[in-house]
């Protein structure tokens, strides 16, 4: 499989692009890997890139885009930050990223069992950390169930992946009120802006 051209880029569709992610996936989940001589992808994109997608995930070593989407050099932006949220500088690379280099696709990808999410369910506080897991808390907050106080911490998995599905949600909205270029390009139909969870326990990501 060879690196995405210019050419290969102006064709993509939003829809196309979604659906490259979904078999990457898939063949992710089967242990199937495209052919791809990445060497060789190098040499291809030594000039330039044309990549399809910008995947805004999380730091953890287990959730690598490239690896989950089965994508090679070229492909995707991957933007990383623990709990996957944006800031201005973020937004800014994502503006980049689908405004001057031509990606079709915007995914927050979160996952289960998030680590930032569990620090935020428990508001944790160590030094800078404090400040990042402060911009997850509203999450946090907007799951009302369960209400007892005892069950809204980290011990409880199943209120950690409700979070952690709710900070999707609040990023993308956030992506749209603080980005007039990205929301104008959504509502012409140059991009989608989508969310997403990968499953820690078997590789498999559910689009939202």
């Amino acid at each position: 499989m060879k690196a995405h051209t210019k050419e290969t880029q102006a064709t993509m569709t939003p829809k196309k692009a979604l659906e490259f992610l979904q078999e990457g996936n898939e063949r992710f989940q089967k242990n199937l890997k495209a052919n791809r001589n990445l060497l060789q992808q190098v040499n291809e994109t030594k000039d330039g890139q044309f990549p399809f997608a910008t995947i805004l995930s999380c730091i953890d070593s287990r959730v690598s885009a490239e690896l989950v989407f089965d994508q090679g050099l070229g492909d995707i932006f991957s933007v990383r930050i623990a709990g996957n949220f944006v800031n201005e500088d973020i937004l800014g690379s994502m503006e980049f990223a689908c405004k001057l280099a031509g990606t079709k696709l915007l995914v927050v990808l979160g996952h289960t069992s998030c680590g930032a999410v569990k620090g935020a369910c428990d508001h944790a506080r160590l030094g800078n950390l404090t400040t990042l897991i402060n911009k997850i808390e509203p999450a946090v907050e907007a799951v009302s169930e369960p209400k007892d106080e005892s069950l809204r911490n980290s011990k409880n998995l199943d209120f950690v992946d409700a979070v952690a599905v709710k900070n999707v949600e609040l990023t993308l909205d956030n992506i749209r009120q603080q980005s007039p270029i990205l929301k104008e390009m959504e509502e012409k139909g140059e991009i989608a802006i989508v969310g997403a969870m990968y499953d820690l326990s078997d590789g498999k990501v559910s689009f939202l």
